[in-house]
This record gives C-alpha cells, sequence and structure tokens, in this order.
C-alpha cells in the first residue's frame, strides 16, 4: 500500500490574492475571510505585508490576535524593518511565521537587485539569521526561482537552510515553467541539496498560463509538501494556483495521488462566496469546482444519463464541497418570521454581525419580504455582505432618493436626492444617453471625490422575474482602484448603490489613514 503523504496548505488570498487590481478589503473585511479559512482547515494564512502600510500592519495584527488553528505568517523583504514589523503584527499569534522573499532569477539580479550571486546569498543568509532570532518557522522564498539557473539554486537554498531557514518556497513567479520543468526543479532541489531533510519545499504557482494547479501538483510529486495558493485563484495578474481545485483534484483522484489535505471541502463553496463578495471579483460561471455552471447539464444525453446514474457524469458530487442543488430555489423565511429565527439564520452562515449590523439586516430582510415571495439563502447571503461591505461606521454618502425618466428626444433624465458626509442634503439633475450613464453622471457631479468608472457588471442573485439584482463596479477614484457592490430588487437601484458604496468605501480608506497619522503624531 502506497504511503500517503500529509499537504500543507498555505493560503494566500488576503496577501497575494488582495494584489488584484481593484481589490481592496479593510481589516474588517480581512478577518472575516481569516475567520473562515481557518474554518476552512488551511495550515498557513498569510494575512498580508505589514511594512507596506500602517492598514495592512494594523489588519495583520488584528488577524494575528484573532486566529488560534491556523498558524499565521506574513511577508517581508529582506530587510530588518520588514522583518521587524512582522514580528510585531505577529509576536501574539500562537504559531508565527515569517515569510521573507529575495529574486534569484538572472534577470531579477541584473536589472532589479543589481547584484551578483554573492550579495543574494549574503542577504538571504543574514536575513533569515535575523528572522531566526524572531521567529522559531522561517519561510525563505527563491523569487523566480523557475527561471534560477539549478546549481546557483542549490547552492543557496543550502546556505538559508544552514542559516535557519525551516521552509524553502520555490516560485513560478511569472506563470512561465510548464509542470515537467517544475517538477524537475523540485526533484533536483530534493536530491542535491545536502541539509534538505531540515526543511519543507513548498510550491507558489502563478497562473499566466493556465497551468497554476498542474504546476502545483507537479511539484508535490517531487518532494513539495507545501502548495501556496487562493481561494477562487485570485492573485497578481491571472492569479494564483485555486485552492479549490488543488483540494478537491487531490481528493476525487486519490486513487492516484497519495495525498491528503486538512481541509474541511464542504466549506469551500462558503469561502469562495466570502470572497467573491468582498473583494467584489465574481466567480467565472464555468469555474472547475464552484462555478454556477460546475454541476449544470444541459446536453440531452447528458441528462438522461444524470437521471439513471448521477455519476454517469459527474464526478464530483455537489454536497462535497457545500454546494446545494436546491439551495436558489428553498424558500427560507417569509414576511412572517421574526427577528430570532433570523438571528438563527445568520449563525447559519458563520458570517459575525454585531447588533448594529444584525438589526439593519433584519431591517432590509423585512423589506425585501415586502416585494419578494420567496426569499432563499442567497438573497439573505447577499444582504449580509452587501452590510460588511458598508462603510457604514463613517461619514458617508447616502442615496436618499433617485428618479430615471426618458425624454422625447431619445434623452434620458436622472435626478437624486444625496446626503453628503457633512450632511447636507444635495439635489442635482442631468440628462444622458441611457438610465444607467445618467444616473452615475448625477452621483459624479455631486460627490466631491474626482471619479472614473472603470467596470460595471449587473446580475441576479438566484432566479425568477423577482430576484435580486446585484451590480458590482470598479471605479478610479482620485487615482486610487475601488470596488463597490450593491443589491437592490430595482436593477438601478442597485447600479447606484454600489457606486456609492465605491465611494464610501475610499473615504473609510482616507480616514482610516488619517486615523493612522493623527495616532503617530
Amino acid at each position: 500500500m502506497t504511503d500517503i503523504t500529509d499537504i500543507k496548505i498555505f493560503d494566500t488570498t488576503l496577501r497575494d490574492g488582495e494584489q488584484s487590481p481593484g481589490v481592496n478589503l479593510n481589516k474588517e473585511e480581512k478577518l472575516e475571510i481569516a475567520k473562515q479559512l481557518e474554518r476552512l482547515g488551511v495550515d498557513v494564512i498569510e494575512a498580508g505585508f505589514p511594512a507596506s502600510s500602517e492598514g495592512d500592519f494594523r489588519s495583520v495584527k488584528l488577524i494575528a490576535d484573532t486566529i488560534t488553528q491556523s498558524t499565521v505568517t506574513a511577508l517581508a523583504r529582506t530587510k530588518k524593518h520588514d522583518i521587524d514589523r512582522a514580528y510585531e503584527a505577529l509576536k501574539n499569534t500562537p504559531n508565527p511565521r515569517i515569510h521573507i522573499f529575495l529574486a534569484t532569477s538572472p534577470i531579477h539580479r541584473e536589472f532589479k537587485l543589481k547584484m551578483d550571486k554573492q550579495q543574494v546569498i549574503d542577504t538571504s543568509v543574514d536575513m533569515v539569521k535575523y528572522s531566526k532570532t524572531l521567529f522559531k518557522e522561517v519561510e525563505w522564498s527563491a523569487e523566480d526561482a523557475s527561471r534560477t539557473e539549478l546549481p546557483f539554486l542549490k547552492e543557496i537554498i543550502e546556505a538559508v537552510i544552514e542559516a535557519g531557514a525551516t521552509i524553502i518556497n520555490l516560485p513560478d513567479t511569472v506563470g512561465y515553467t510548464t509542470p515537467k520543468e517544475y517538477g524537475d526543479m523540485f526533484k533536483y532541489i530534493s536530491d542535491n541539496v545536502s541539509n534538505i531533510d531540515q526543511a519543507i519545499l513548498s510550491t507558489h504557482c502563478h497562473n499566466d498560463l493556465g497551468m497554476a494547479v498542474a504546476n502545483s501538483i507537479a511539484g508535490i510529486e517531487n518532494g513539495a509538501t507545501q502548495i501556496e495558493c487562493s481561494i477562487n485563484g485570485i492573485g497578481e495578474r491571472a492569479g494564483n494556483a485555486a485552492l479549490e481545485e488543488i483540494a478537491v483534484a487531490l481528493h476525487i483522484r486519490g486513487d492516484f495521488y497519495p495525498y491528503k489535505t486538512s481541509l474541511n471541502l464542504q466549506e469551500i463553496k462558503r469561502s469562495s462566496d466570502i470572497v467573491a463578495k468582498l473583494t467584489g471579483m465574481p466567480v467565472q460561471p464555468n469555474k472547475a469546482i464552484i462555478g454556477r455552471n460546475a454541476y449544470a447539464h444541459e446536453a440531452g444525453i447528458h441528462q438522461d444519463g444524470m437521471l439513471k446514474n448521477a455519476k454517469t457524469y459527474e464526478i464530483i458530487s455537489p454536497a462535497l464541497v457545500g454546494v446545494s442543488a436546491d439551495s436558489a430555489n428553498t424558500l427560507f423565511l417569509g414576511k412572517h418570521s421574526g427577528r430570532h429565527a433570523f438571528k438563527d439564520k445568520v449563525k447559519s452562515f458563520k458570517v459575525e454581525l454585531n447588533d448594529e449590523e444584525l438589526k439593519e439586516a433584519f431591517n432590509s430582510f423585512k423589506t425585501l419580504t415586502d416585494h419578494k415571495k420567496e426569499v432563499t439563502d442567497d438573497d439573505i447571503y447577499s444582504i449580509i455582505m452587501e452590510i460588511k461591505t458598508d462603510a457604514s461606521n463613517i461619514s458617508r454618502y447616502v442615496l436618499e432618493n433617485f428618479e430615471v425618466n426618458y425624454e422625447q428626444d431619445g434623452q434620458t433624465k436622472a435626478s437624486i436626492l444625496i446626503m453628503t458626509p457633512d450632511q447636507s442634503q444635495v439635489t442635482h439633475e442631468v440628462t444622458g444617453s441611457g438610465s444607467v450613464e445618467a444616473l452615475y453622471k448625477a452621483i459624479q457631479e455631486v460627490v466631491a471625490e474626482s471619479t472614473n468608472l472603470l467596470d460595471y457588471q449587473i446580475s441576479s442573485v438566484g432566479g425568477g422575474k423577482d430576484a435580486l439584482a446585484e451590480s458590482r463596479v470598479q471605479l478610479k477614484i482620485n487615482n486610487h482602484q475601488f470596488s463597490g457592490r450593491g443589491t437592490a430588487q430595482d436593477v438601478l437601484a442597485a447600479s447606484a448603490n454600489a457606486y456609492i458604496n465605491a465611494v464610501n468605501r475610499y473615504l473609510m480608506s482616507e480616514q482610516s489613514a488619517k486615523t493612522i497619522e493623527r495616532a503617530k503624531a
């Protein structure tokens, strides 16, 4: 019988994932995701990059002070300042780990670092030694390892392990390599690094050529016992290896892959939903494992086979990853449901709301029941996530009323009434060539911030003619990119809410930065 190898899951949703364009999570949202990652059973949560900003430092510290079951780690450059900031953020977590990195490939050494091989080795060794005075677990990453000369990679790995590194990460930083090349690199390191038994090997793959998951699995087939990945595969450029794809592939093909993880697979769908909602990055319908179409069968011959035996065309049971086939159509609560029943349902989502947020969610739910006969889990979840992304704890813009009228000349007139952050009521009226354009133009001319719409999406939550509308936008606000989301039964109301939400998230970010500056002073 083949021995089963335990594979550690290192989740970088909150660090590499948050580097996705337009993603701006506040510390409360990051904590919500971290709690869900802990429920999912990930071994290591990379909470952020503390030295990059005071806001990121505070987010990492909040997560480290809260999470107890997973190891919490933070990224740092090979600089004492970065390492010190990481230690200050992580020192209260039960299992702190530092993750330091330095590029090793020829192109990075020459053009980015302007360092020769020996300088790269000396810097890495010095900072690993320093990290070891603060942390028991030190992970060292060879940035762009997949484009690094193997003999040099062997030399520097031996040196950093000797200095105290306990985890060696070999990233495919630009998503360039192939599964065979990536696997061969790990095999070479496993076979040739003299002290490799003193550290574990880790993969970190990007998806620029669509091979991140395949490359990650090739890595563990050749000696790696940790995989770095993210929920929904989000991350820089084309993203990272998708956690859910790796986990389910290893589970379903356990006959072929002698590896297992500690993940609770039934928490995968919930994890995906939380990340999608809070980041504003929807999952594509045909996404493996958790896409809307992943368990849909359209072709007649497929449907016939499914009716006779689900295994004819379904290799993954939806229930395995927490997908309920009936969740979109099941009556959840009605207009006569009380606050207690609503509170119990919110608890079932494992999303924490304070008393004020719970009150707001219940009021939104009751308003929805006046217009929608069947309120589903998806509806309630959308209400909750909108509250979690709302900047209601700051002075903000509030859209109090709007009207859209179609004129005889083909133009559309939008009138709005907005409460501004200084509690002034402002009315404004503009014309445009379409309803959304006119509405957004009116909002844009009222808010003090310079805003530019980069992306706009509208979709339905669930099905039926009374389904909730959900809008997502990407705005450039004073040269910073922010996402916003809004839900309503009316598509224009959802669209307006999303725009206002993005602006308020910018205000929240600015207020947080000012608070930090005052604290420093």
